[in-house]
């Protein structure tokens, strides 16, 4: 089979599931065009935001800034050691390598929010459920890449120790980690904007931060209030996306 072959073959199979897709959640073009007017409606009533809402949303962003710090911390700090050992290329047991994966597609199969909405019945409304949830979630995606950035690494220097005599100890503390840790910085830093981005949404389920003053303004339909706290959001975001990408390359 030629590669135009294949090409045809599998471009086909996508716009084949693409419209069944389609189908299935009941899109049509006539919904989207009624939707459209609504949809600039919501954002004209969204202007002028209401600046009397200013210092509420400020301190609902600085709340979820909090929430996204800690989790990301308490996931660094707990993703750390099963990051080698769901390494393959270590020379740990398979079986434990094979249980730490597991450990951590488990841990990534539930997405934030639903994890919000358990803690939030767990432990009830508030920052506490965000950090849990966030912290939770972030150990399986920061285990995950950085057990990733560990099976990449370069043997030279593991090869070098062993010949000169050294231990399993002495390898991983002169050898693995310094290749790995400023990686692991990065993904951890990285982890923390997303990290950002989710703290701002999972207040919609009541685990703090500027979700929580968001949901109440949706369900109000207080617009001017939604708008303030949006540009919030987007402004905060921003700021911190450019001076981690800066933290990022400076380190890596």
């Amino acid at each position: 089979m030629s590669k135009k072959i294949r090409w045809i073959i599998n471009l086909t199979v996508i716009f084949v599931i693409f419209g069944w897709s389609l189908r299935g959640m009941d899109i049509n073009m006539e919904r989207i065009r009624v939707g459209i007017p609504q949809i600039g409606a919501i954002i004209a009533a969204m202007i002028p935001p209401d600046i009397g809402y200013l210092e509420t949303s400020l301190r609902g962003m600085l709340e979820s800034i909090h929430i996204a710090v800690i989790g990301t911390t308490i996931a660094g700090i707990m993703a750390f050691p099963i990051s080698f050992t769901a390494a393959s290329n270590i020379g740990l047991p398979k079986p434990l390598v094979v249980i730490s994966k597991q450990i951590l597609n488990a841990i990534r199969t539930f997405p934030n929010l639903i994890k919000g909405i358990f803690f939030v019945a767990a432990y009830g409304p508030g920052a506490l459920a965000g950090v849990m949830a966030i912290g939770v979630h972030s150990i399986g995606m920061l285990g995950k890449l950085n057990s990733e950035i560990v099976e990449n690494i370069d043997r030279g220097p593991i090869e070098a120790l062993e010949a000169s005599g050294a231990n399993n100890a002495e390898i991983f503390m002169f050898a693995i980690v310094p290749q790995v840790l400023p990686e692991f910085i990065g993904t951890t830093l990285y982890r923390f904007e997303l990290n950002l981005r989710a703290a701002t949404v999972l207040g919609l389920v009541g685990a703090g931060g500027i979700g929580v003053t968001l949901l109440q303004s949706l369900q109000f339909r207080r617009w001017a209030v939604v708008g303030m706290s949006l540009i919030v959001i987007v402004v905060v975001v921003m700021t911190i996306d450019y001076a981690s990408a800066y933290i990022r390359k400076k380190i890596i």
